[in-house]
C-alpha cells in the first residue's frame, strides 16, 4: 500500500494554492550529514547506490533530520553512463572522470543504449522501497542534461572553459548532435523508468549550460531539451529545469515544456518575472551564505520569502547545492523558518 504523502511540494509546482513555502535542499542528501560521512568511510557513492536499502536510508536522511518538503533520490547525474558504455569513476575531490572520452562520430556510434530494468535495477528499486514504504513527502528523480553530460564525456571530466566541447560543437556538429540524440534517448528511457517507479516530481540539471551563449543554446541545445520535456510532460509529473550561472538562459527555458524553472543566487524572483520569466520558479539562496552567522542567513532568506509569498508561485532552494562544511542544524534551522515565516 503506497502510504499517504505530504504534496504541498507537488501542488506548489503545479502553481497551486499552498498553505506555506515548501523547500528542499539540493545535494541535501548525503554531504554534510554525519551519518553519510560514516557510511562514506566503507563505500563509494556508487557503491552506495548499488544497494537499494542503503540508497534508501542516505535519501530518505534529511527529510528525517531537516523537515524538508521533498528527498530527492540519492545518487549521481553519472549513474545512467556506465550503461552506455561509458567507463566512468568519481573520483574524490576531482568529481567524475571520464576514461574512454568522446573525440569523433565512431565513439557516439559505440554508445548503447540504456535499459533501466536491467542496466539501473538497483535505481528503480531504491525509488520504490522509498515511495510504497518509507517516505511521506514526495520523492524527485533527476538526470543530467544532454549538454551538461556530454561536458563530461568529452572534456574526460570537469571543465573549466569547456574548451573541448565547445571546440565539437562548433567543428563537428554532425558529432554533437549525433550525441545529443543518444543522450536525450537516454535522458527520456531513464525519466521514465523513475516515474513508473514511483517518483513523483523530475528535475533536469543542466548544471555547466550556462557556458553557453543564447544564440549557441536556441541552435545546439534547444532543439533537444524541447524534445526531450515534450515527451517527458507526458508522465504527468512536475517538471523542472535548473542550471548554474542561466540568467540569459531563463527566457530560452521559459519558452520550454516545463513547470518549474530553478534559478541560482544571481537572478532575483522579481528580476525573473520582470525579465518575463512565467513558470513557477524554484531557488535560491547562495550557499555560501550558509556558512555565515544565523543572523545574516536569517535576513536574506526573509528577502527571498518576501518575494515569494507576493509572487505565490516558488520552491525554497538553494542557488546550487549543499557544501560539505554546511552544518546539519543550520539546514533544520533554515527549513523550520522558511516554513514558520512564510505560513500564509
Amino acid at each position: 500500500m503506497v502510504k499517504k504523502i505530504n504534496d504541498t511540494l507537488i501542488k506548489a509546482y503545479k502553481g497551486e494554492s499552498v498553505d506555506y513555502t515548501p523547500s528542499w535542499f539540493m545535494r541535501q542528501a548525503g554531504r554534510s550529514q554525519p551519518e553519510y560521512r560514516e557510511l562514506k568511510k566503507k563505500y563509494t557513492l556508487f557503491e552506495i547506490t548499488h544497494q537499494p536499502e542503503l540508497c534508501a536510508y542516505v535519501t530518505r536522511l534529511p527529510v528525517e533530520n531537516y523537515g524538508v518538503d521533498g528527498a530527492i533520490l540519492y545518487k549521481d547525474i553519472m549513474s545512467p553512463l556506465p550503461s552506455l558504455g561509458v567507463d566512468v569513476e568519481i573520483k574524490s575531490g576531482i568529481g567524475p572522470v571520464i576514461h574512454n572520452p568522446i573525440t569523433d562520430y565512431q565513439d557516439v556510434e559505440k554508445l548503447g543504449m540504456i535499459n533501466p530494468n536491467s542496466d539501473v535495477p538497483y535505481v528503480l528499486d531504491t525509488i520504490k522501497l522509498l515511495t510504497e514504504e518509507q517516505l511521506d513527502v514526495p520523492l524527485i528523480g533527476f538526470s543530467g542534461a544532454p549538454f551538461t553530460l556530454a561536458s563530461y564525456m568529452i572534456e574526460g571530466g570537469p571543465s573549466k572553459n569547456y574548451g573541448k566541447t565547445k571546440a565539437l560543437m562548433y567543428r563537428k556538429p554532425d558529432v554533437w548532435f549525433a550525441l545529443m540524440d543518444k543522450l536525450a534517448d537516454m535522458t527520456i528511457t531513464y525519466v521514465e523508468a523513475q516515474v513508473e517507479a514511483g517518483a513523483k516530481a523530475i528535475q533536469i540539471f543542466d548544471s555547466w549550460v550556462g557556458a553557453l551563449n543564447a544564440a549557441d543554446y536556441r541552435v545546439f541545445i534547444k532543439p533537444v531539451m524541447t524534445r526531450i520535456f515534450s515527451e517527458l510532460q507526458k508522465l504527468g509529473v512536475p517538471l523542472i529545469v535548473f542550471g548554474v550561472g542561466a540568467r540569459h538562459l531563463l527566457l530560452e527555458w521559459n519558452d520550454l515544456p516545463v513547470d518549474v524553472i530553478g534559478l541560482d543566487w544571481r537572478t532575483t524572483i522579481p528580476e525573473a518575472r520582470k525579465m518575463g520569466v512565467t513558470k513557477v520558479l524554484q531557488g535560491n539562496l547562495d550557499p555560501a551564505l550558509l556558512l555565515t552567522n544565523w543572523e545574516t542567513i536569517e535576513k536574506r532568506t526573509k528577502a527571498i520569502l518576501d518575494d515569494s509569498v507576493e509572487d505565490a508561485h516558488h520552491v525554497f532552494n538553494l542557488g546550487h547545492g549543499v557544501t560539505p562544511d554546511v552544518s546539519p542544524e543550520t539546514l533544520k534551522k533554515l527549513t523550520e523558518l522558511v516554513h514558520t515565516y512564510s505560513k500564509r
